[in-house]
């Protein structure tokens, strides 16, 4: 009985040095997968550090771009009675101040709205530091001049899968263009649905909203940006001319 006893203590002693080998290794798994999840998490933000500044680059050559495109084309602005701009004055929010600083000479009436590469505040701000006194921002707003009606919407409808965009739901839309009136000259950063709006994929990415509206209060004519691959593209939705702008502009008679 002793012999078994003595047995049975050591066979329970060796066990509990095995479980504490199992613990240790065990501490140690976790230690090392605390050790990897932190190698990898640095791995993950350089990669978000490289890609942010390609992005901070290129946005800014592309806001130089657009800004070149519409020094070009100034003369033929400074022509016209009224200028509109449908949004995406700069790129992921670079560049806005220097594209409005390139626009600033223009004294004709200037009607603005927001695109999605740049909020409202960041764009009246840029407008407000150039001194362009002939320029006004709409956004959901409208106004007067010379007697012709326009209506203004920006940002990106419907909202884009990028955390950086400034974007509307298409409820948010509709319920700003509430009070656009018939007739108007209708400016919005986004297309409507079907018109405009193809992209390189393409897809239909125009909103609902803007058609809804564009069908109900018929205005005289509506200019979007937004959907860089259509750039240059007109349309039309019933008597209403649809233009997707781009940075060389376009001519109208209203």
């Amino acid at each position: 009985m002793q012999k078994t006893k003595a047995s049975r203590t050591r066979a329970y002693v060796r066990g509990g040095a095995r479980g504490l080998t199992m613990i240790e290794t065990l501490v140690a798994l976790v230690i090392m997968s605390v050790g990897l999840l932190g190698i990898a998490a640095l791995h993950v933000e350089s990669v978000k550090s490289a890609r942010s500044a390609s992005l901070r680059t290129k946005a800014i050559s592309l806001a130089t771009d657009m800004a070149e495109k519409m020094r070009a084309n100034l003369a033929g602005t400074l022509a016209g009675d009224y200028t509109i701009g449908a949004g995406d004055f700069g790129s992921v929010h670079e560049g806005v101040a220097e594209t409005i600083a390139a626009l600033a000479p223009i004294s004709v009436p200037t009607l603005l709205v927001p695109g999605n590469n740049e909020t409202e505040d960041e764009l009246r701000a840029a407008v407000a530091d150039a001194g362009w006194s002939a320029a006004e921002i709409l956004h959901g707003s409208g106004t007067s001049v010379d007697g012709l009606e326009f209506f203004g919407l920006g940002a990106g409808v419907p909202t884009t899968p990028w955390d950086w965009s400034f974007d509307l739901t298409e409820d948010e839309a509709a319920a700003r263009l509430a009070s656009c009136p018939e007739g108007a000259v209708l400016i919005v950063h986004s297309p409507p649905k079907g018109h405009c709006d193809t992209s390189s994929g393409g897809e239909h990415l125009g909103s609902e909203a803007i058609l809804a509206t564009i069908e109900g209060k018929e205005p005289l004519l509506a200019v979007c940006g937004h959907i860089h691959e259509a750039w240059g593209d007109r349309s039309e939705v019933g008597a209403t001319t649809v233009a997707n702008l781009g940075p060389r502009g376009a001519k109208f008679e209203v």
